[in-house]
């Protein structure tokens, strides 16, 4: 599994963990309706660290997602909680 090590990961992690979130309808829309963002702005706000750290809120919220996440990006879980760590700070 690849371990991004460094902050400038984080936002790349996010960006790429955000197009796994809403490659799949159903949770494409539970992301939207838990961050309260909408496509237009979610398309305009992509490189947002809030956007990102939001997006990222979501999958550690929804173990399922989130390790179905990591797996599909290769990476573990915790590379995803570090990224969301990153962000918000």
């Amino acid at each position: 599994m690849r371990r991004p090590d460094t902050i400038e990961d984080a936002p790349t992690l996010a960006l790429r963990a955000l197009v796994w979130t809403l490659a799949e309808p159903e949770r494409a829309q539970r992301v939207l309706a838990v961050t309260g963002i909408d496509p237009a702005d979610l398309r305009a706000r992509l490189s947002d660290p809030a956007v990102l750290a939001a997006s990222l809120q979501f999958l550690l919220a929804h173990e399922a997602d989130l390790v179905a996440c990591a797996a599909g990006l290769d990476v573990p879980p915790t590379a995803l909680a570090r990224a969301a760590e990153a962000l918000d700070a």
